[in-house]
């Protein structure tokens, strides 16, 4: 056993004290991501990632390949919010769900629009994904792929 993992035994993460992030628990932990450019599909490109509670649980934090995500619930509706920066200073605010074994992230924004899917499969270690893109609000246009493995 590794210390890590000793440490994860002896000091759990906090469960989360909105009962609204419940269903994000199982988005915690560290994932090994593989991202695919439709202009050379067949070079995947790894990177680590890891979800964590913030805040005793009041937020999910996602560390991204020089991201930051931080997501949270409304608790007037059944929505999420994900708060969005990385390390080229480009911030964003985006809509989440995850319902059903079904990831999704949009924003609807003049002059570049974006949307993810992503799908569980039925164990929740794996996640099929794409992202999507539109610079005019209805044309949108393949971005690249995802899978998400999770290895803790």
């Amino acid at each position: 056993m590794t210390d890590d993992e000793i440490n994860r035994i002896l000091n759990p993460p906090p469960s989360p004290s909105n009962p609204m992030l419940e269903n994000l628990g199982k988005l915690v932990g560290r994932w090994q991501v593989g991202l695919v450019f439709p202009a050379d599909p067949s070079n995947k490109i790894p990177v680590s990632i890891s979800f964590d509670w913030l805040e005793g649980g009041a937020f999910l934090i996602e560390h991204f390949a020089g991201s930051a995500w931080i997501i949270g619930p409304d608790d007037t509706n059944t929505a999420y919010y994900v708060l969005y920066h990385d390390d080229r200073g480009v911030s964003r605010m985006y809509q989440m769900s995850l319902a059903d074994g079904i990831w999704k992230m949009w924003r609807n924004s003049p002059g570049f629009s974006q949307r993810f899917e992503g799908q569980f499969n039925p164990a929740g270690d794996f996640i099929a994904a794409c992202w999507e893109k539109s610079f005019d609000g209805s044309t949108w246009e393949h971005d690249f792929d995802l899978t998400y493995t999770k290895i803790k």
